[in-house]
Protein backbone atom coordinates (compact mmCIF):
# COMPACT_ATOMS: atom_id res chain seq x y z
CA UNK A 1 0.00 0.00 0.00
CA UNK A 2 1.40 3.30 -1.04
CA UNK A 3 2.31 5.94 1.46
CA UNK A 4 -0.88 8.58 2.13
CA UNK A 5 -3.87 5.63 1.60
CA UNK A 6 -2.29 3.09 4.26
CA UNK A 7 -5.07 1.55 5.85
CA UNK A 8 -4.73 0.03 9.52
CA UNK A 9 -4.75 -4.08 9.43
CA UNK A 10 -8.05 -3.67 11.72
CA UNK A 11 -9.77 -1.49 9.23
CA UNK A 12 -12.16 -2.96 7.54
CA UNK A 13 -11.14 -3.58 3.70
CA UNK A 14 -12.28 -0.63 1.66
CA UNK A 15 -13.90 -2.35 -1.69
CA UNK A 16 -17.20 -1.76 -4.16
CA UNK A 17 -18.64 -4.78 -5.47
CA UNK A 18 -19.60 -4.06 -9.15
CA UNK A 19 -22.28 -5.42 -11.33
CA UNK A 20 -20.06 -7.70 -13.15
CA UNK A 21 -19.53 -9.39 -9.60
CA UNK A 22 -15.93 -7.84 -9.40
CA UNK A 23 -14.86 -6.62 -6.25
CA UNK A 24 -12.49 -3.08 -6.22
CA UNK A 25 -10.61 -2.30 -3.92
CA UNK A 26 -10.75 1.38 -3.47
CA UNK A 27 -7.34 2.38 -1.98
CA UNK A 28 -5.86 -0.34 -4.04
CA UNK A 29 -7.17 -1.03 -7.37
CA UNK A 30 -6.40 -3.68 -9.43
CA UNK A 31 -6.29 -3.57 -12.94
CA UNK A 32 -7.86 -7.41 -12.95
CA UNK A 33 -11.08 -6.01 -11.09
CA UNK A 34 -11.74 -3.32 -13.58
CA UNK A 35 -14.49 -4.23 -16.45
CA UNK A 36 -15.83 -2.15 -19.13
CA UNK A 37 -19.04 -3.09 -18.78
CA UNK A 38 -19.08 -1.56 -15.03
CA UNK A 39 -17.58 1.48 -16.33
CA UNK A 40 -19.91 1.95 -19.22
CA UNK A 41 -22.91 1.08 -16.64
CA UNK A 42 -21.87 3.53 -13.95
CA UNK A 43 -21.03 6.64 -15.99
CA UNK A 44 -24.31 6.33 -18.15
CA UNK A 45 -25.84 7.13 -14.87
CA UNK A 46 -23.51 9.76 -13.60
CA UNK A 47 -24.71 12.88 -14.31
CA UNK A 48 -22.81 16.28 -15.79
CA UNK A 49 -22.96 19.36 -13.78
CA UNK A 50 -24.23 17.32 -10.74
CA UNK A 51 -27.35 17.13 -12.38
CA UNK A 52 -27.92 21.12 -13.08
CA UNK A 53 -28.80 21.03 -16.68
CA UNK A 54 -32.09 21.39 -18.43
CA UNK A 55 -33.72 18.49 -20.51
CA UNK A 56 -35.77 15.20 -19.59
CA UNK A 57 -32.41 13.51 -18.97
CA UNK A 58 -29.00 14.08 -17.73
CA UNK A 59 -26.41 14.57 -19.79
CA UNK A 60 -23.97 11.75 -18.48
CA UNK A 61 -20.86 10.94 -18.19
CA UNK A 62 -21.12 8.17 -20.68
CA UNK A 63 -22.25 10.56 -23.04
CA UNK A 64 -19.85 13.25 -22.56
CA UNK A 65 -16.67 10.74 -22.67
CA UNK A 66 -17.71 9.74 -26.26
CA UNK A 67 -18.21 13.13 -27.43
CA UNK A 68 -14.28 14.25 -25.83
CA UNK A 69 -13.35 11.02 -28.22
CA UNK A 70 -15.26 12.63 -31.32
CA UNK A 71 -13.80 16.05 -30.39
CA UNK A 72 -9.83 14.73 -30.32
CA UNK A 73 -10.31 13.27 -33.32
CA UNK A 74 -11.50 16.19 -34.93
CA UNK A 75 -8.63 18.71 -33.28
CA UNK A 76 -5.97 15.67 -34.38
CA UNK A 77 -7.11 13.99 -37.63
CA UNK A 78 -4.37 11.23 -37.56
CA UNK A 79 -4.82 10.43 -34.13
CA UNK A 80 -3.65 6.72 -33.15
CA UNK A 81 -6.65 4.40 -32.03
CA UNK A 82 -4.97 3.71 -28.66
CA UNK A 83 -5.12 7.25 -27.85
CA UNK A 84 -8.93 7.88 -29.04
CA UNK A 85 -9.83 4.81 -26.93
CA UNK A 86 -7.90 7.31 -24.27
CA UNK A 87 -10.03 10.08 -24.82
CA UNK A 88 -12.98 7.94 -24.69
CA UNK A 89 -12.10 6.71 -20.87
CA UNK A 90 -10.34 10.10 -19.77
CA UNK A 91 -12.69 10.50 -17.32
CA UNK A 92 -13.50 6.32 -16.22
CA UNK A 93 -12.37 6.65 -12.68
CA UNK A 94 -15.82 8.68 -12.24
CA UNK A 95 -18.06 5.04 -12.49
CA UNK A 96 -16.36 4.94 -8.80
CA UNK A 97 -15.76 8.47 -7.66
CA UNK A 98 -18.53 10.35 -9.65
CA UNK A 99 -18.15 13.95 -11.16
CA UNK A 100 -16.54 15.88 -8.79
CA UNK A 101 -16.26 19.79 -9.74
CA UNK A 102 -12.61 20.77 -9.91
CA UNK A 103 -13.10 23.37 -7.19
CA UNK A 104 -14.01 20.86 -4.97
CA UNK A 105 -11.40 18.25 -6.29
CA UNK A 106 -8.78 20.98 -5.07
CA UNK A 107 -10.62 21.16 -1.79
CA UNK A 108 -9.96 17.89 -1.15
CA UNK A 109 -6.07 18.30 -1.97
CA UNK A 110 -3.63 15.71 -2.27
CA UNK A 111 -5.59 12.23 -0.93
CA UNK A 112 -8.17 12.68 -3.44
CA UNK A 113 -5.80 13.46 -6.47
CA UNK A 114 -3.56 10.24 -5.51
CA UNK A 115 -6.71 8.34 -4.94
CA UNK A 116 -7.82 9.32 -8.43
CA UNK A 117 -4.68 8.83 -9.94
CA UNK A 118 -4.39 5.56 -8.97
CA UNK A 119 -7.50 4.42 -10.28
CA UNK A 120 -6.83 5.84 -13.46
CA UNK A 121 -3.61 4.04 -13.71
CA UNK A 122 -5.12 0.36 -13.14
CA UNK A 123 -7.87 1.62 -16.01
CA UNK A 124 -5.40 2.42 -18.49
CA UNK A 125 -3.52 -0.82 -17.57
CA UNK A 126 -6.84 -2.96 -17.65
CA UNK A 127 -7.24 -1.62 -21.22
CA UNK A 128 -3.91 -1.94 -22.56
CA UNK A 129 -2.82 1.73 -22.31
CA UNK A 130 0.11 3.05 -20.92
CA UNK A 131 -0.29 3.86 -16.90
CA UNK A 132 0.73 7.21 -17.63
CA UNK A 133 -0.49 8.84 -21.10
CA UNK A 134 2.32 11.10 -22.78
CA UNK A 135 1.92 15.02 -21.80
CA UNK A 136 1.17 15.72 -25.55
CA UNK A 137 -1.83 13.29 -25.61
CA UNK A 138 -3.19 14.77 -22.00
CA UNK A 139 -2.47 17.89 -23.10
CA UNK A 140 -5.53 17.37 -26.29
CA UNK A 141 -7.50 15.36 -24.56
CA UNK A 142 -8.29 18.48 -22.27
CA UNK A 143 -9.20 20.33 -25.09
CA UNK A 144 -11.38 18.44 -26.47
CA UNK A 145 -12.85 18.29 -22.87
CA UNK A 146 -12.88 21.80 -22.11
CA UNK A 147 -14.93 22.01 -25.99
CA UNK A 148 -17.25 19.68 -24.74
CA UNK A 149 -17.58 21.46 -21.61
CA UNK A 150 -18.41 24.81 -23.73
CA UNK A 151 -20.93 23.28 -25.54
CA UNK A 152 -22.48 21.65 -22.42
CA UNK A 153 -22.29 25.00 -20.13
CA UNK A 154 -24.20 26.79 -23.17
CA UNK A 155 -26.51 24.15 -24.40
CA UNK A 156 -27.42 22.65 -21.04
CA UNK A 157 -26.28 24.84 -17.94
CA UNK A 158 -27.47 28.17 -18.62
CA UNK A 159 -24.15 29.89 -19.14
CA UNK A 160 -23.92 32.92 -22.03
CA UNK A 161 -21.37 32.12 -24.84
CA UNK A 162 -19.04 34.87 -23.10
CA UNK A 163 -19.39 33.23 -19.69
CA UNK A 164 -18.42 29.94 -21.47
CA UNK A 165 -15.80 31.19 -23.65
CA UNK A 166 -13.79 32.74 -20.40
CA UNK A 167 -14.38 29.31 -18.68
CA UNK A 168 -13.47 27.34 -21.14
CA UNK A 169 -11.80 28.77 -23.95
CA UNK A 170 -13.47 27.97 -27.95
CA UNK A 171 -14.24 25.20 -29.62
CA UNK A 172 -12.09 24.01 -32.08
CA UNK A 173 -12.68 25.64 -35.80
CA UNK A 174 -15.12 23.88 -38.06
CA UNK A 175 -16.68 21.28 -35.23
CA UNK A 176 -20.27 21.84 -34.11
CA UNK A 177 -21.99 19.55 -31.96
CA UNK A 178 -26.10 20.36 -30.78
CA UNK A 179 -26.23 18.17 -27.15
CA UNK A 180 -29.13 14.92 -26.71
CA UNK A 181 -28.76 13.99 -23.61
CA UNK A 182 -29.49 10.48 -23.91
CA UNK A 183 -31.18 8.22 -21.47
CA UNK A 184 -28.88 5.35 -19.50
CA UNK A 185 -29.42 3.01 -21.28
CA UNK A 186 -28.65 4.31 -25.01
CA UNK A 187 -25.59 6.41 -23.50
CA UNK A 188 -24.06 3.02 -22.12
CA UNK A 189 -24.73 1.45 -25.05
CA UNK A 190 -23.10 3.86 -27.26
CA UNK A 191 -20.11 4.04 -24.58
CA UNK A 192 -19.26 0.16 -25.33
CA UNK A 193 -19.76 0.20 -29.03
CA UNK A 194 -16.94 2.82 -28.93
CA UNK A 195 -14.74 0.89 -27.19
CA UNK A 196 -15.08 -2.16 -29.36
CA UNK A 197 -14.40 0.11 -32.21
CA UNK A 198 -11.71 1.55 -31.00
CA UNK A 199 -10.18 -1.54 -28.69
CA UNK A 200 -10.43 -3.57 -32.12
CA UNK A 201 -8.62 -0.91 -33.68
CA UNK A 202 -5.90 -0.79 -31.41
CA UNK A 203 -5.16 -4.53 -31.63
CA UNK A 204 -6.17 -4.71 -28.43
CA UNK A 205 -6.61 -8.45 -26.70
CA UNK A 206 -8.75 -7.80 -23.66
CA UNK A 207 -8.24 -11.13 -21.68
CA UNK A 208 -3.83 -10.33 -22.01
CA UNK A 209 -4.08 -6.76 -20.34
CA UNK A 210 -1.69 -5.27 -23.67
CA UNK A 211 -1.99 -4.51 -27.38
CA UNK A 212 -1.33 -6.81 -30.30
CA UNK A 213 2.18 -5.21 -31.75
CA UNK A 214 2.67 -7.96 -33.60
Amino acid sequence: MRKGLRRAASEPRAWQRMLSGRRLDLLDPSPLDIEIEDIAHGLARVARWNGQTTGEHAFSVAQHCVVVEEIAAHIQPDLEPRWRLAALLHDAPEYVIGDMISPFKTALGVDYRTFEDRLEMAIHVRFGLPARIPPLIKKLIKQADRACAFFEAVQLAGFSSGEALEFFGAPPPGYNLKIDPLPPGQAQARFIHRYEVLSEAAGYRGGDLAFDTE
